[in-house]
């Protein structure tokens, strides 16, 4: 019981700070749109009808992007609280997605993209790459501190599984980890949780983190600097963004694929025989 409560006043105090600091969001700048003082709507025709026509300025606002139109609204103002409030944002950005790792909240595919977005291919990938790891580190302490009896009664087989697949790698354990990061068996959030219960070392769960999710990240922060400066479908499938999607995609699967032929050679895998059994692949 007393852990439950450290748990809820841990996750209460954060999500507290995270609201406060949302707070203090700086006003983003004022696009100009011109109504019809009668209907409301903008057209060319009224535009060019002063009579007729109101001019407004309506504040930009944060909002998840439904078009091409809206990602590239999105972008520009992203750019803007980047130049004019560069210390606010980095804070925000950092805040969210460690409080996001930290209470295995599903999302971090949409905060590498805006990473990428507003940061660039490399200072994106850097952060994205640093805040995963921090943030996982995070999700492993807490866990570890508060959570340990909870995960073992809610996800019984699960960690019973995970604890032999652990046992049986020790002599390449660093590897085994790295293996589960790649070609995820078990779901990441559910790999953070479980970590310390399974004994894992956290100087080997850290590294772990970093290097095994070095090419997710790397495709959702690409993903996130190609979608920023797109400006129509034409220029998506363009040859040019094609050619950068394919080399993406080459860089991303190679560590994977290097990792799966060592794991084929030195690893204890179950693999799922015809007849249920579990066969040990060595």
């Amino acid at each position: 019981m007393r852990s439950l409560v450290g748990l809820i006043t841990v996750v209460a105090a954060a999500s507290l700070y995270l609201y406060s600091l949302s707070l203090y969001l700086p006003a983003g700048p004022r696009k100009r749109s011109v109504r019809s003082a009668e209907t409301g709507h903008v057209s060319k025709e009224q535009q060019q009808q002063p009579g007729d026509s109101l001019e407004e300025e309506e504040p930009s606002r944060l909002k998840f992007p439904s078009d091409l139109e809206e990602l590239r609204e999105l972008a520009e103002l992203l750019q803007f609280y980047k130049t004019e409030h560069t210390g606010y944002v980095l804070l925000l950005f950092c805040s969210a997605y460690l409080y996001k790792q930290s209470f295995a909240i599903p999302g971090s595919s949409f905060l590498n993209i805006l990473a990428g977005a507003i940061f660039g291919p490399y200072q994106g990938l850097l952060l994205a790459c640093a805040l995963t790891t921090v943030g996982s580190t995070m999700c492993f302490l807490l866990s570890q501190v508060f959570g340990k009896h909870y995960i073992v009664n809610l996800f019984p087989d699960k960690v019973s599984t995970l604890q032999r697949k652990v046992e049986e790698n020790q002599d390449c354990l660093f590897f085994f980890l790295l293996f589960l990061r790649f070609f995820p068996m078990t779901p990441n959030w559910f790999l953070n949780m479980s970590a310390p219960i399974v004994n894992i070392p956290i100087t080997f769960f850290f590294c772990s983190v970093f290097i095994g999710l070095l090419p997710y990240n790397f495709i959702c922060v690409q993903t996130g600097v190609m979608l920023s400066e797109v400006s129509s479908l034409d220029d998506l499938f363009s040859w040019e963004r094609l050619l950068q999607l394919l080399a993406i995609a080459c860089m991303a699967l190679l560590p994977g694929a290097l990792i799966r032929r060592f794991s084929q050679k030195r690893l204890k895998l179950g693999i799922q025989s015809q007849n249920g059994l579990d066969k040990k692949v060595q």
